[in-house]
C-alpha cells in the first residue's frame, strides 16, 4: 500500500500532470523507486527521464504498462477498417507536425460550435469535425427528436427496436452537420441509485452488449460516427472525477468490458475513456485498458477520446493510447492545453514517438472515411450549442421526419406490467376516472424550463445531465388520456398536489378508476436537484410517492399505479395492497409519454416490456451502494468491486434473496407457454475455409503458454479454449475478436405457444448454469428473442451460442476457458421463471 500510494502522490504532485509535454523533469524532483523513496545520482539529478517510453522499471506504474500497437496485423482483417486506414495513410503523408496535432486537440470548450470541436485544416481541405451529446438526441439545438431513454430501448428486449433508434437518431446528428455522436453509454447498473444509469442498458453485460451493438450499427448507418463511453467503471457520480474504481481481472473481462468488446465488433468508430481511476491509475492515461486490452486485445481500430477534461497528462496519456483530448483544454476556458503546441514540442524532441502521433492522427482520420464522411455530401454544422440563442448561427434545421412514431411504439413496447390483479388492465371506457399526482401532468415551466433538465415538476421523460436533449413538445398522461375519455365518453377528474394527501382522497373517492403517477429522478453530477447531487440519495419515489399511492389506495379499491424512474424503487409500502390493482413501469418514454402510456393501459398495445434491472424489497439487499462521502483530496476514495461478478440479479441468486421482482420481469395481457427445448452442435471440426485444424493458429499465445487442447464429446472435434491476451510485441491483435471464438457453435429452440385470447409479443431468455466449479453466478443471461403471436399460435424461437459464450476468464493463463462438466441450458420469461424449461449440455471434459 505504501508504494502504491508514494508513487500516486509523485504522479499527482511531482510536476508529471500539470508539466508541459515538451519539459522534463527539474533537478530538484525525485522520483520514487520501487521501495517507495526517491532515487537520485550525486549531482541532484534524476536518473530516469518519467516521459520515457516506456518508463524505466524504477518508476512506479500503478498499471502494467503496454506500448502502443504499431505496425501489427489483425486477427480478424477488415476491409472496410482496412480500406479506411489505406486512405488515412495516403491523406495525411504531406501533413506536418502541427497539422497532425490539430487533428488530436480540441479548439477548447465554447471555442466552436459543436460541445466538442477539431479545427478545419483548410490547406488540405479537412473541414473539422463537430462532436455532439447525447445518449437520448443531438444536444442543445431545435426541432430535433426527444428520444427514449436508453435503459427503455433495453426493456423492450428488442434488437430490432435498439438498431432502429439508434438509425433515427443518427439521422438526426448526420442532418444537424454532427459528424460524431457521444453515445451510446454503456456502464452498467452497479448501483441502483447512479446518477446515470438511465442513459444506458441495464444490469446485465450481454443485454447491454447487445444494444450496444445495435446502438452502433444504427448511428453508423445513417454516416455518424458513434462514441461507445464511458471506458470504465464509471458507475456513479458521486467522486467521479476522483475516485478509484477497483476490479479485479476477471470481473472486468467478463462483466464491464463486454460491452466496449461488442461495440468493437460493430466497428465503432471512437471510444471515450472515464473521469476515475481504474485499480490505481487515471482510466485517460491506463496503457492496460487503452493499448492492452482495447487495442490489442479487442483490435479496436478507431481513436478513443478523454471525457470532457478527464486527461490528466501530456506525454504519458499520448503513449498510454489517448487519441485525440476533449474538449482540448486543461479546463474549460483556460486557453491550455496538454497537447497542441506541447504535444508538436514533445514528438520534436522524443517525448513521444513521431510513430505514435502518425497513428494517433491515422486513426481519427480512418473513422473519417470509415463513414465517408469525406464524400461531400456530409451537412454542415447548421446550429450552434453555446449560443443557441444566436441568428446568424443557427439555422434551425427540422431533421425530426415522422421519428415521433419509433419513440412511440418504443414508449408503448418498453412499459412493464408488474402488476395486473383480474385483468384490470387494459382499461374499458370507465364511466368516472380521475389522475392524481403531479408526474401525470405538465410541468408549469414546461418541457425545455429546466436547463439540462435538470428539474423534477411534471412529468418525468428525461433525466438531468450531458445525455439529455431539448424536447420539441412532451405529450403528458393528461393531455392523452383527456383525448381518449373523450371517445370514451369518461368523466375525468385530477388533483396534482402531491403533498396534500387529503385532498387527493377526496379526488380519489368515488371513481370507478384511479391513476397514480408517481416518479423519481436522477441525472449527471454537475447538477444538484433537490440535494441529489446526480446519483440519488436514496431510491424511494419523489414527491411524497409513497404517501400519496397509500392514501388513494386507502379510498379507491381500483388504484392503477404509473411509474416514471430512472432506475428501481422500493415500493414495498404499498405494492401489496388489496386495492392497488395494477402497476405500469413507464421509465423514460421521450417526448410520446402519455400517447405511450395510453396505447397501453386501454390495449392498443399489449405491454411486453421487461425489467432491465431487478427492484429489490430493501435498498440493503442490492450488493452494492454508493458510499455517499464528497472529497476531491488524496487519496482518491476507493470504489471497491467487491461482487464481482454477483451485480444485480446473480447476486440475488447467489445469496437466495427474494426480490420484489426480478430482472427480465414483466407481464402481458395474454399468457405463454414453453415447450420442446432442443439443443445442437453446428461445429464439425472444419473452419469455413474446408481446413480441419485446431484453432490454437489463430490466437496470440503468449510464449511461456502451452498449446491446450479439449475435447468435445457433443460435436466430437477439439480446439483450444479460447483468445487470449497479449503475447510478444510482434504478435496480432484482436484475440477477443476470432472468429472461431464468436461464431455460432450451438443453437437452442424452443417452442412459445400463445395460450391467451390476445395477440401479443413474449420475449423468452436464455439463461446459462455453469458447472460449481466454475466460480460463476447460479444464471448468467446469455441471449433473448422477441416474438409475437396470435392467439392459439406456436413458433420456434432459436437462441445461438460461441465459445466465448460459454467461456469463462481464466486469470492464471490470461484467456477464455470452458470449464468442465454439465452446463445447465435454461428458456424462461424472467432470471428467476419457476417455469423455465431446461436443459444440459457438456461442451468439455465429457466421458
Amino acid at each position: 500500500m505504501l508504494i502504491t500510494t508514494l508513487a500516486f502522490l509523485w504522479l499527482s504532485f511531482a510536476g508529471l500532470p500539470y508539466i508541459t509535454s515538451a519539459q522534463t523533469p527539474s533537478s530538484n524532483i525525485t522520483l520514487p523507486s520501487n521501495n517507495g523513496t526517491s532515487s537520485s545520482n550525486s549531482s541532484g539529478n534524476t536518473t530516469n527521464n518519467p516521459y520515457q517510453y516506456p518508463p524505466k522499471s524504477n518508476i512506479t506504474y500503478l498499471s502494467n504498462w503496454v506500448p502502443a500497437p504499431f505496425n501489427r496485423t489483425y486477427y480478424n482483417p477488415s476491409s472496410k477498417w482496412d480500406e479506411a486506414h489505406r486512405k488515412a495513410a495516403n491523406y495525411l503523408k504531406n501533413w506536418t507536425i502541427e497539422e497532425k496535432v490539430q487533428l488530436t486537440t480540441g479548439l477548447g470548450w465554447e471555442q466552436g460550435r459543436c460541445v466538442g470541436n477539431i479545427g478545419p485544416v483548410p490547406q488540405h481541405g479537412f473541414p473539422g469535425l463537430c462532436l455532439m451529446d447525447a445518449p437520448t438526441g443531438i444536444r442543445l439545438t431545435d426541432f430535433n427528436t426527444a428520444f427514449p431513454a436508453g435503459v427503455n430501448v433495453a426493456s423492450t428486449f428488442d434488437k430490432d427496436l435498439m438498431y432502429a433508434r439508434g438509425l433515427a437518431m443518427g439521422q438526426e446528428f448526420r442532418g444537424k452537420g454532427a459528424n460524431i455522436a457521444l453515445g451510446p453509454m454503456t456502464n452498467m447498473y452497479r448501483v441502483p441509485a447512479g446518477g446515470r444509469n438511465w442513459e444506458g442498458f441495464g444490469a446485465d453485460p450481454y443485454l447491454s452488449g447487445w444494444a450496444t451493438q445495435m446502438t452502433v450499427w444504427g448511428l453508423q448507418d445513417a454516416g455518424v460516427q458513434a462514441t461507445v463511453k464511458h471506458y470504465i467503471a464509471n458507475e456513479q457520480e458521486r467522486n467521479r472525477t476522483t475516485s478509484n474504481s477497483q476490479i479485479t481481472d476477471r470481473t472486468m473481462r467478463e462483466i464491464y468490458s463486454h460491452p466496449f468488446l461488442k461495440a468493437v465488433q460493430a466497428d465503432v468508430a471512437s471510444v471515450m475513456c472515464s473521469y476515475n481511476l481504474l485499480n490505481g491509475t487515471w482510466a485517460c492515461e491506463n496503457s492496460e485498458l487503452l493499448n492492452g486490452i482495447l487495442k490489442e486485445d479487442f483490435g479496436f481500430k478507431g481513436y478513443i477520446m478523454s471525457d470532457w477534461n478527464a486527461q490528466h497528462t501530456g506525454v504519458l496519456s499520448a503513449n498510454a493510447g489517448l487519441d485525440m483530448t476533449m474538449p482540448g483544454d486543461i479546463e474549460q476556458k483556460s486557453l491550455t492545453s496538454y497537447w497542441g503546441k506541447n504535444l508538436t514540442q514533445a514528438v520534436q524532441n522524443g517525448s513521444v514517438p513521431l510513430e505514435r502521433l502518425d497513428d494517433m492522427a491515422q486513426r481519427i482520420m480512418a473513422s473519417f472515411f470509415l463513414l465517408h464522411q469525406d464524400n461531400g455530401t456530409f451537412p454542415e454544422v447548421n446550429f450552434d450549442a453555446s449560443r443557441p440563442r444566436s441568428i446568424t448561427n443557427n439555422s434551425h434545421v427540422d431533421v425530426r421526419d415522422d421519428h415521433w412514431k419509433l419513440v412511440q411504439h418504443i414508449g408503448a413496447s418498453s412499459t412493464v406490467l408488474l402488476k395486473n390483479v383480474n385483468n384490470t388492465l387494459p382499461l374499458k371506457a370507465p364511466r368516472k376516472m380521475t389522475l392524481i399526482g403531479s408526474d401525470l401532468a405538465p410541468s408549469y415551466k414546461g418541457p425545455n424550463g429546466y436547463s439540462d433538465r435538470g428539474g423534477d415538476e411534471g412529468t418525468l421523460a428525461m433525466g438531468w445531465g450531458s445525455g439529455t436533449c431539448n424536447f420539441p413538445y412532451l405529450v403528458d398522461p393528461l393531455e392523452a388520456i383527456s383525448l381518449q375519455a373523450r371517445k370514451d365518453g369518461t368523466t375525468l377528474d385530477w388533483w396534482f398536489n402531491d403533498f396534500d394527501t387529503g385532498s387527493a382522497q377526496y379526488w380519489a373517492t368515488g371513481y370507478d378508476v384511479a391513476l397514480v403517477g408517481i416518479n423519481s429522478d436522477s441525472g449527471e453530477g454537475y447538477i444538484t436537484v433537490d440535494g441529489n447531487e446526480g446519483d440519488r440519495n436514496n431510491i424511494t419515489a419523489w414527491h411524497n410517492g409513497d404517501e400519496l399511492v397509500k392514501a388513494v389506495a386507502g379510498v379507491n379499491n381500483n388504484t392503477i399505479v404509473i411509474i416514471h424512474s430512472v432506475g428501481p424503487i422500493i415500493m414495498e409500502d404499498w405494492i401489496d395492497h388489496p386495492n392497488i390493482t395494477a402497476v405500469l413501469w413507464a421509465g423514460l418514454p421521450g417526448q410520446e409519454s402519455g400517447n405511450s402510456l395510453v396505447d397501453v393501459l386501454y390495449g392498443s398495445y399489449n405491454p411486453s416490456g421487461r425489467l432491465p434491472y431487478t427492484i429489490a424489497k430493501k435498498q440493503s439487499d442490492y450488493p452494492a451502494n454508493i458510499d455517499y462521502v464528497n472529497t476531491d483530496v488524496i487519496p482518491h476514495p476507493p470504489v471497491e468491486y467487491k461482487e464481482d461478478l454477483n451485480i444485480d440479479y446473480r447476486h440475488f441468486l447467489s445469496k437466495n434473496i427474494t426480490p420484489r421482482y426480478e430482472f427480465g420481469y414483466g407481464l402481458s395481457y395474454t399468457t405463454f407457454d414453453y415447450s420442446n427445448i432442443n439443443m445442437w452442435c453446428h461445429d464439425d471440426g472444419v473452419d469455413q475455409g474446408g481446413n480441419k485444424r485446431d484453432f490454437v493458429e489463430e490466437r496470440d499465445v503468449p510464449s511461456s503458454s502451452t498449446n491446450t487442447t479439449y475435447p468435445s464429446a457433443n460435436c466430437n472435434t477439439t480446439s483450444p479454449d479460447g483468445g487470449s491476451t497479449r503475447g510478444n510485441s510482434t504478435g496480432k491483435l484482436g484475440s477477443f475478436t476470432l472468429k472461431s471464438l464468436h461464431r455460432t457453435r450451438w443453437t437452442i429452440s424452443v417452442d412459445v405457444t400463445n395460450t391467451g385470447n390476445v395477440l401479443g409479443c413474449d420475449i423468452p431468455q436464455l439463461y446459462l448454469g455453469y458447472p460449481p466449479e466454475a466460480g460463476e453466478p447460479p444464471k448468467v443471461l446469455r441471449d433473448f428473442n422477441r416474438i409475437q403471436l396470435e392467439p392459439g399460435a406456436t413458433k420456434t424461437v432459436t437462441f445461438e451460442l460461441s465459445r466465448y459464450d460459454v467461456s469463462i476468464w481464466d486469470v492464471v493463463k490470461q484467456r477464455w476457458v470452458i470449464p468442465n462438466g454439465d452446463f445447465t441450458i435454461e428458456v424462461g420469461r424472467s432470471s428467476m421463471d419457476e417455469k423455465s424449461i431446461k436443459t444440459y449440455w457438456c461442451f468439455r471434459g465429457c466421458d
